[in-house]
């Protein structure tokens, strides 16, 4: 209960910090925080559609932040959502307009999805199994897999997955038929099932963490990882597995997003949401209630800078700041924590640190 207590300060800390400071940069570039700051709580929530548009951004931020918040309750240090992203969205488009184009919406449209989160499974077990057998670290090597991502996605969009529609078109994908399409849940609104998915996962994943023995096992590993293989449990096995895991809700975001918003893949098809995804997992502190509030308030930075840059006439990169700056005073109140401990008499340290 400390713990919980303790670490909502922190998180709310690091949250009026970074208000402050954003109050600061809007000045110094002549503008009103006043108007900046409402125009951009209007746009996030202050109509039916900008609350659907608030959600929408918030999907992939969730599913993509429990992905990398399996893989750090590890302590894998997953960087590469945004290669999982990309080859989920990949996998996906190759599925829905491609291989099983024809197909009824029932079976192509769990299919697409299924294949997306399959992809980015494999993607982060490349990772996985360079860290288990090979001891390369995950930092590098997922990285590394973002920028093969990337050139994968260019090449096929340059042969065989190139639109041919009306001769060809270089860069760009046939665009996902109507069967591959998630559904909008509110009419004249752009949220979609996908957000229902979302929140589908989010229990799911509670409930492994918490309440299962695989969950148990994530979590003993990245506490300790030589007292967890004392206790029996397959430490290699187990860090595979959630690196697997984390790379599927990865995958399984791409493919939402494609699915659900983009419709079509291109060239430059860059969502950013892997990398978000680290902050997001990081403020909800790696929990998954946690992670959906933290995917809320970043989903609502995105789509509130919209209006904020039109109404305010201030740059739509301030969000960029927030993020930024909110992620700095947690870690830097994450240091003073890990300094304290280390400096704390041998006995009066816990056995095993929070994340």
């Amino acid at each position: 209960m400390r713990d919980l207590l303790l670490g909502t300060i922190r998180i709310a800390a690091a949250l009026l910090t970074a208000f402050l400071l954003t109050v600061g940069v809007i000045l110094l570039a002549h503008g009103s925080p006043m108007a900046a700051l409402g125009a951009l709580a209007s746009g996030a929530f202050g109509t039916r559609y900008d609350i659907g548009n608030t959600l929408t951004k918030a999907t992939p931020l969730l599913l993509t932040g429990l992905g990398v918040a399996i893989a750090f309750r590890a302590r894998l240090w997953n960087i590469g959502g945004e290669g999982q992203i990309l080859v989920g969205a990949l996998a996906a488009c190759a599925l829905g307009a491609y291989r099983l184009h024809g197909l009824p919406a029932v079976v192509l449209l769990p299919l697409v999805l299924i294949g997306g989160a399959a992809a980015g499974a494999v993607w982060a077990g490349l990772a996985g199994w360079m860290r288990v057998a090979r001891g390369v670290p995950e930092v590098i090597s997922t990285i590394m897999l973002n920028f093969v991502a990337a050139d994968l996605l260019s090449f096929t969009l340059h042969g065989p997955l190139q639109q041919t529609a009306g001769g060809s078109l270089p860069g760009y994908a046939e665009p996902l038929p109507p069967a591959a399409t998630l559904p909008i849940l509110v009419p004249e609104n752009p949220l979609h099932m996908g957000f229902l998915l979302a929140l589908a996962a989010l229990g799911l994943v509670a409930v492994f963490l918490s309440l299962t023995p695989g969950g148990f096992a994530i979590r003993a590993v990245g506490a300790n990882a030589d007292a967890a293989r004392v206790a029996g449990i397959p430490v290699e096995r187990t860090q595979m597995a959630a690196m697997l895991w984390s790379g599927a809700l990865c995958g399984l975001a791409g493919a939402v997003e494609l699915s659900g918003v983009v419709g079509t893949l291109f060239g430059e098809y860059a969502s950013g949401y892997g990398f978000t995804a680290v902050a997001v997992a990081l403020l909800g502190r790696l929990n998954p209630w946690g992670v959906a509030l933290s995917a809320l308030f970043f989903g609502a930075l995105s789509a509130g800078s919209e209006i904020m840059e039109s109404r305010a006439q201030v740059s739509h990169d301030l969000i960029y700041v927030i993020q930024a700056v909110t992620l700095l005073v947690l870690l830097a109140f994450q240091w003073v924590r890990w300094q304290r401990r280390s400096a704390a008499p041998e006995e009066a340290r816990p056995l095993a640190a929070t994340p």
